[in-house]
């Protein structure tokens, strides 16, 4: 019997509940960045925007004080780019990602990096990591005293990729900017754990699945993976999509019904539901993926209408008033408009909560 073909609107429907964007959920921080596999943070106000968009009752001191408490971390993590990832997760997967993270030193400097003595850096920044917690400025420094011939960026860098770390807080907490400071994860979060690649894919399909590996592979930055999954894929589900490739899913995991209404969602800038698989047609269509994803790798702050990305959206403030302006990519109706009012103000009073007044104002469409 051939496997099961999902619908564009069944696979759309089934990431917005793996993703918790059905409806809110009453979850902790950690619990809410474990169930989405990880949360992008290359700057730290963003996954603030993603949890409140997704959580009953969320509010900022809430996620401060997971990172404060290590329940949660913030790290090098999939694709070398910084996440806010369970410490629990950080500490099983850290060696099943480490090979992206050693391809990233080679993409980011490529013969800069080439002859770099590793196990030496590594001598050097793990007790300086452990003593000082300093900044990655400093870091670099203190490798150079002990390499001058050598290239600092670079070497810090693959310290980064090689020895796990993580940010100390409050680096990463709502409002604080990009200065960050660092430490080893072995001295904040204890003993790495035993894991392997397939259990991280299993992760990966509770979060973003049903998917293929190639989608698997967008995700964590790490190539030529199918032989390796090999025997994981022979105790999955497959379906189908509406192209007829393969996609796999955990066999407890249901797929939705693509009736299902689907609300009015503000993403974060960098939201991983948009970077979580190859084929981004499922949260993103094509024609307007040039609209969200813009130059120098920046991913813009969007809105969720009928379950598919169809606007953008940023806060500008003036004094004591606050504007969320949202740009259409298409035609709405006064009731969209209404419901896409009125969860955009809740937002930018989330936002800028000191702001004596909010709005939302509408422009496009683009």
């Amino acid at each position: 019997m051939p496997p099961p073909t999902l619908s564009l609107r069944q696979l759309n429907r089934t990431l917005l509940a793996r993703q918790l964007l059905l409806q809110r959920q009453n979850l902790d921080c950690a619990g809410a960045i474990e169930a989405l596999g990880g949360m992008q943070s290359q700057i730290p106000n963003p996954p603030y925007i993603g949890l409140w968009t997704r959580l009953s009752g969320f509010s900022k001191p809430q996620l401060t004080a997971a990172l404060e408490t290590r329940a949660v971390a913030r790290a090098p993590w999939i694709r070398s780019t910084l996440h806010l990832v369970t410490a629990d997760d950080h500490q099983r997967f850290q060696a099943v990602i480490q090979p992206a993270l050693a391809r990233g030193l080679r993409s980011f400097f490529g013969a800069r990096a080439k002859g770099l003595d590793i196990e030496r850096l590594i001598a050097i920044a793990k007790p300086y990591l452990e003593a000082k917690e300093p900044a990655i400025g400093e870091l670099r420094d203190k490798l150079q005293e002990h390499q001058p011939d050598e290239d600092k960026q670079a070497m810090a860098y693959a310290v980064r990729s090689y020895l796990p770390l993580v940010q100390v807080p409050p680096s990463g907490a709502w409002g604080l900017g990009t200065r960050a400071t660092y430490t080893t994860a072995e001295s904040w979060l204890g003993a790495a754990a035993p894991s392997d690649l397939a259990a991280l894919f299993r992760r990966y399909l509770a979060a973003f699945g049903p998917a293929d590996v190639m989608d698997f592979q967008t995700w964590t930055g790490m190539t030529s993976l199918k032989s390796r999954l090999r025997e994981a894929l022979s105790t999955l589900v497959v379906y189908r999509d509406e192209s007829g490739r393969a996609l796999y899913d955990l066999p407890d995991q249901p797929t939705l019904d693509e009736d299902l209404p689907a609300p009015i969602r503000f993403l974060p800038e960098y939201d991983n539901i948009l970077i979580g698989h190859k084929d981004r047609r499922r949260i993103l269509p094509e024609a307007h993926r040039r609209k969200v994803f813009v130059s120098a790798g920046r991913v813009l702050g969007s809105v969720i209408i009928d379950g598919f990305v169809a606007a953008i959206w940023k806060v500008e403030r003036e004094k004591e008033r606050v504007t969320l302006r949202v740009t259409l990519f298409e035609e709405r109706t006064a009731d969209v408009l209404e419901k896409i009012e009125v969860e955009g103000l809740a937002l930018a009073r989330f936002i800028e909560e000191d702001a004596a007044a909010h709005r939302v104002e509408f422009t496009g469409p683009a």
